[in-house]
């Protein structure tokens, strides 16, 4: 016997629950940076605060489309996309920050192609994926059109350069495409086709060769190239099991860089301690668990494709920021989805989630 669920409840507990918290931690662990540079310590607390508002808004829509629009609506939006990643190379158009150009700035606010990109493809995916579920299996008709696409956008996004989002998207991609059935040769074949490409992109460029560099030892240059693990490392490590008290932490002020946006893992680790750390990746690992339950119940493919690509592509996010704030990884400049301060990566996961949610309502579970 077959019934319809509605929304998963427990998937939206995390998602609002993930997105307080994170507003909460972006005023804790930039108030001061903020008094400083804008003369407003809640600067960046007003902003995120309009950011979940509108994420929310976006959440709220996209339940309620139904999940088939976006099959018809894949090819589309992916071109769209492709064109607002050659716009940010535009002189004029694009927006430079720390010699990347990621950015469109219109008045008022500014946003990033290449967190929409991630959708775009994942919705891309899906739909090709459903369409060609028979041809999969076979190279020229089911795994090389994908890697055509695939590189074209990594292009796009590596002549920003956004190395990290170029290697998500990338990893995203292989895991719906082992997931779809495609032989494991093909992928792992890809896989080492691409190394070389890797260690050209990471060896020759000389910021990503010093990050590899301060990775296996950062203490050979501690003030410089290691600075940023080290006084990561020192916040988590003084937060011991309880923390030091939300809004207690020290290495906010002004020695851990980017402690609102990329590495607020840390502040967190100082302020809540191991506990809070460990409620906190807990909370992911819920929220991904039940999006890839909501995969393996989806009424068809291509919402089993769709659910399970969002849901990859928050579990692998999550894991890559928190890797990087523990020394796991390389420096790299990753959000921790849903918690790090910046609107476009918080309004268009929630879009995500959204859509995902909309599949749960769908489900069609045995009993």
């Amino acid at each position: 016997m077959n019934k319809a669920e509605g929304y998963d409840l427990i998937i939206v507990l995390m998602v609002v629950a993930l997105t307080c918290f994170g507003v909460v931690m972006v005023y804790s662990a930039s108030s001061i940076m903020a008094t400083k540079k804008f003369h407003d310590g809640f600067y960046f607390l007003k902003r995120q605060g309009i950011y979940a508002i509108l994420g929310f808004a976006a959440m709220a829509f996209a339940m309620r489309v139904d999940y088939n629009f976006w099959r018809k609506a894949a090819v589309p939006i992916l071109l769209g996309c492709l064109v607002l990643l050659l716009a940010v190379l535009i002189p004029g158009i694009g927006g430079s920050a720390g010699g990347s150009s990621r950015w469109i700035r219109l008045p008022g606010f500014s946003f990033q192609p290449s967190e929409f990109a991630k959708i775009a493809f994942i919705m891309y995916m899906a739909y090709s994926l459903d369409k060609k579920q028979d041809k999969v299996r076979f190279f020229s008709s089911g795994f090389l059109p994908y890697m055509v696409v695939l590189a074209v956008m990594l292009l796009l996004l590596l002549k920003q350069p956004d190395l990290g989002s170029s290697l998500t998207l990338g990893a995203v991609a292989m895991v719906m495409l082992f997931a779809a059935g495609t032989r494991l040769s093909y992928i792992f074949s890809m896989i080492l086709l691409a190394l070389p490409f890797l260690y050209y992109a990471v060896m020759h460029v000389d910021y990503r060769r010093r990050r590899i560099m301060a990775f296996l030892n950062p203490w050979e240059d501690p003030t410089n190239t290691g600075f940023q693990i080290i006084q990561s490392w020192i916040a988590v490590g003084t937060g011991g099991i309880f923390g030091q008290g939300l809004g207690e932490g020290k290495q906010k002020l002004f020695y851990l860089p980017e402690a609102h946006t990329d590495f607020i893992f840390s502040v967190v680790g100082e302020e809540l301690g191991f506990i809070g750390i460990m409620v906190i990746a807990s909370m992911f690992f819920l929220l991904v668990h039940r999006g890839i339950r909501v995969a393996l119940y989806a009424e068809d493919n291509f919402g089993r494709s769709l659910a399970f690509g969002i849901s990859t592509l928050i579990g692998l996010e999550a894991f890559v920021n928190i890797a990087v704030v523990t020394g796991i990884f390389p420096t790299k400049g990753l959000a921790l989805p849903f918690i790090s301060y910046g609107g476009s990566s918080l309004i268009i996961t929630l879009f995500a989630v959204g859509i995902l949610l909309n599949i749960s309502s769908r489900v069609r579970v045995t009993q």
